[in-house]
């Protein structure tokens, strides 16, 4: 199979391409929310400082990773920052002017960066895992919340966080003078498949995942990094489009976190890569409009075949229909069978 290179498309890495630098960071948290953010700040800057145009924080940065126990306490943490009674119809999100958001929305406006802030979110008498996507000019374009919710040893995040009821978002941010597309999803979300695809398929030209992984306590041999860059390569590889992942490092209580924050190309190489235990971030510049013309080339979303993945859709790979066609045979089958001893028993009467 021979695909069309992006020379013949004439693509060339000047001015007239979206051509920009991104920036995943990672750092260690503490019980001291404002030291948490301090730090966070201070990361954005001095990414913003090397010329990162796009700034990924860590899931959940504002604090420890709580979720490694059941706590009650932290329910009072969770920040309600909607403005209910202001919010537009064409969905435009108001902040509350006493949420720890102001302080990233006034960050990126004096920046002039796009900044995906990972919080803990209340809203009236439910609880998400949500993230806020922060324009460069300090306007908030709006929240996702978290689709997969994990549980397990460690990551007990279903006594904390509701299923988000967003649905995949991806939002048109302002980067210099042009706009780009961004998909974001949180954590666990980044182990299905199904949510790169959502993402490319509503135009994503980049991927990006906010993470707090580490340790496995119910077997400290095990260790998940190489599989967590994997499964995020594949999905740029099959997508076509660069991938941000950012994490956490230092231990906190029973998780180790291994940071290991990078940024792959579209084919799913990883071109950068931080180490598992400094609080640092990486960056690396690339052309969207390369991609774009990348992803033509290959031809993957257009022989893509819909109508016959509606088995994806299910949660047993039985459609509904095929569900009652089993139950029907079952039923036939069962009378059938009925009939046959019913027959035998006349049989040997006579």
């Amino acid at each position: 199979m021979s695909q069309m290179s992006p020379t013949e498309y004439n693509i060339k890495e000047d001015s007239s391409h979206r051509i920009f630098k991104i920036a995943a960071t990672q750092m260690a948290c503490s019980n001291s929310i404002e030291a948490n953010i301090k730090k966070a700040v201070k990361l954005v800057r001095d990414a913003a400082k090397s010329g990162a145009k796009v700034i990924l924080l860590q899931e959940l940065f504002e604090n420890i990773y709580f979720c490694y126990e059941q706590n009650g306490k932290y329910f009072a943490t969770a920040h309600s920052v909607i403005d209910e009674d202001k919010n537009d119809i064409d969905g435009t999100v108001v902040i509350k002017p006493d949420s720890f958001i102001r302080t990233f929305q006034n960050l990126a406006k004096e920046l002039k960066v796009v900044l995906p802030i990972s919080f803990f979110e209340r809203c009236r008498k439910s609880y998400f895992n949500s993230l806020i996507m922060i324009d460069s000019d300090g306007s908030c374009l709006g929240i996702y919340r978290k689709t997969h919710i994990p549980d397990g040893f460690g990551y007990q995040e279903k006594y904390y966080f509701q299923p988000g009821d967003t649905g995949f978002r991806v939002w048109e941010c302002h980067v210099d003078n042009f706009i780009v597309k961004i998909g974001v999803a949180i954590c666990w979300d980044q182990w299905f498949p199904e949510t790169a695809r959502c993402l490319a398929l509503q135009g994503a030209e980049i991927l990006m995942f906010p993470t707090a992984i580490g340790s496995e306590p119910q077997d400290p041999k095990l260790d998940s990094r190489l599989h967590w860059q994997r499964v995020m390569q594949g999905h740029a590889a099959a997508n076509l489009v660069p991938v941000v992942a950012s994490n956490r490092v230092g231990k906190e209580a029973t998780n180790t976190f291994y940071g290991s924050c990078f940024i792959t190309d579209e084919t799913g190489a990883i071109v950068v890569e931080a180490n598992k235990t400094s609080e640092t971030f990486v960056t690396h510049s690339v052309n969207i409009d390369k991609v774009r013309f990348n992803r033509a080339c290959w031809g993957l979303f257009r022989d893509r075949r819909p109508s016959m993945y509606g088995v994806i859709t299910t949660t047993d790979g039985f459609y509904p229909k095929d569900v009652v066609k089993a139950k029907c045979n079952y039923v036939a089958a069962s009378i059938s069978n009925k009939k046959t001893r019913k027959n035998k028993r006349k049989n040997k009467r006579k």
